[in-house]
């Protein structure tokens, strides 16, 4: 199993020395950098992979949230922190988990088996789903339920957001997957799916018909937002 980068990202002695021993004790995690400044850590981010993010919130400079908002390219992140409060706006970037301080091992240990379960979702879309010249993929694979799925994109009617899951919803079946609907809208080819709602990426081919608000998908209706209606009137059915 290859190592997964990890930058630790907290203005605390003490939490960085915890998550230090941590870590240590899982072989397939290496840190390569651990620092108090977020400043420093965005530098770091620039010029580095990183898979794995452990960041706390209430920072000099710059709180967690917003490094995090200011980046192009999100790792895999998992939030460190005091304060309870927070959660909310953490889950809506996309962050894997939430430890409240202080957690123990056990916690930690659940965070980071998400966390790898992610990381790996994206390694398969991206090695299943990458363009080679001006072929577009035809399938890509995910982990659900403990087990490796491959889905032909032509098999998938929309895919609804779930806070830090996604369900996609198939011809025939259902999955329900440890991703964001952010970081799926930027894998699926974009001439085939659109964003059609905050909660929603339909297939462009499996949209029946158009009436109010509603997206006919044939067994099931999905809602359109009124800031997409235009775009998709535009797009589907040009």
């Amino acid at each position: 199993m290859n190592k997964l980068n990890v930058l630790i990202v907290d203005d605390e002695f003490l939490a960085l020395k915890l998550l230090e021993d941590y870590i240590g004790r899982l072989p397939f995690l290496k840190i390569i950098a651990k620092v108090k400044s977020p400043v420093k850590a965005l530098e770091i981010l620039n010029e580095s992979q990183v898979d794995l993010l452990f960041l706390d919130i209430q920072m000099p400079a710059i709180s967690g949230t917003n490094l995090l908002k200011s980046l192009k390219h999100k790792p895999v992140t998992i939030f460190t922190t005091a304060y309870s409060e927070h959660a909310v706006e953490a889950f809506q970037l996309d962050a894997v988990d939430y430890l409240l301080k202080p957690f123990s091992f056990e916690r930690f240990l659940q965070a980071v088996n998400k966390a790898q379960e992610q990381i790996g979702l994206r390694q398969n879309m991206h090695a299943s789903g990458g363009s080679v010249g001006n072929e577009i993929r035809e399938y890509f694979s995910f982990k659900s339920d403990g087990r490796f799925v491959k889905v032909h994109l032509d098999e998938i009617l929309f895919v609804e957001g779930l806070k830090e899951y996604v369900k996609i919803v198939c011809r025939d079946k259902r999955y329900v997957v440890l991703e964001s609907l952010k970081n799926l809208e930027e894998t699926l080819p974009k001439a085939s799916f659109m964003r059609v709602h905050k909660s929603y990426i339909a297939s462009v081919s499996k949209i029946k018909s158009m009436y109010g608000n509603m997206l006919d998908m044939g067994e099931y209706e999905i809602p359109v937002s009124r800031e997409k209606k235009e775009e998709v009137m535009k797009f589907v059915f040009k």
